[in-house]
């Protein structure tokens, strides 16, 4: 059972999505640093870190950003580079300068209209992920920011050898704890049926690709999906905490479709239900 999620249908930036979210707190850790935006347009994790409280408040401090964005008006790139501008500066003043100063991951997904096309906005800062299923092709989008995907990079250790590596929990770039924060941007045409994967590292690190690509194409609402996502990384473990979100295109622009049933192309399945996520909690020390 989850700590919390949320569910809901909306049409946002052309694209009828309907959306599922979950998160837990894992097996091992007694606090849940993760944090999560489920308003259209935007569909966001983070992944605090720092001891202190400090993750807690910094992944808090990205949603309370981001959040300011999604009050109707339209959504632009430059939106989201001026809320991580001004999450970063408070993340900072929190932060003294040590060796487990405050800092977060964002990943996230903005729905989009652009020249009367309806586009997935991927933004990606850190080691959460996003990824995507689409006619059966199941790629991930993000690129982590991250050592050991350095190494992979220069050919220096493979992908089995990054998921046991002593390094695999240390982050290049942050939202906060470091110089680096510059995030990388993907634009994606959607197309009804797409399904992307908002996610923290507590899923990537515990469940391989092979088995969230199943999930994400089983004929189940976006919500069961992050149920069961969740399930499954606490069997490969639960060793961190673990936050997914899922976001499904019901319809492109102005298809005639009924929310939650799915148009030609799409997966067909029941209404999702309105539940609220966790109340805050004060984290623990999060070092690699």
């Amino acid at each position: 059972m989850s700590d919390g999620h949320r569910a809901g249908t909306a049409v946002s930036g052309r694209i009828t999505v309907e959306w599922g979210s979950a998160t837990h707190l894992g097996l091992v850790r007694s606090i849940n640093e993760d944090s999560f935006l489920t308003t259209p347009p935007l569909f966001l994790v983070a992944d605090g870190m720092g001891g202190h409280d400090a993750g807690e408040v910094a992944s808090a401090i990205a949603v309370e950003e981001f959040g300011r964005l999604v009050d109707g008006s339209t959504l632009t790139i430059e939106d989201l580079g001026s809320a991580l501008h001004t999450a970063a500066g408070r993340i900072d003043d929190l932060s003294d300068g040590g060796p487990l100063s405050a800092g977060t991951t964002v990943a996230l997904v903005a729905t989009m209209e652009i020249d009367e096309v309806g586009y997935w906005v991927v933004l990606n800062l850190g080691d959460s992920r996003v990824y995507r299923d689409s006619e059966g092709i199941f790629e991930q989008i993000s690129v982590d920011h991250s050592v050991v995907q350095e190494l992979m990079d220069r050919g220096e250790i493979t992908e089995d050898e990054a998921k046991v590596h002593p390094y695999r929990h240390m982050i290049t770039r942050a939202l906060g704890a470091g110089p680096e924060s510059d995030p990388d941007y993907w634009l994606i045409p959607a197309e009804p049926g797409d399904r992307l994967l908002v996610c923290s590292d507590g899923l990537s690190g515990e469940v391989p690709d092979p088995s969230i690509q199943r999930v994400l194409e089983s004929d189940v609402s976006p919500q069961d999906a992050c149920d069961a996502l969740v399930d499954l990384a606490l069997a490969g473990g639960g060793h961190d905490n673990i936050t997914v979100v899922v976001v499904e295109a019901l319809a492109i622009g102005d298809e005639d479709t009924v929310p939650g049933s799915g148009p030609t192309g799409a997966r067909r399945h029941a209404d999702s239900e309105d539940t609220w996520p966790r109340s805050p909690a004060t984290p623990e020390d999060d070092r690699p």
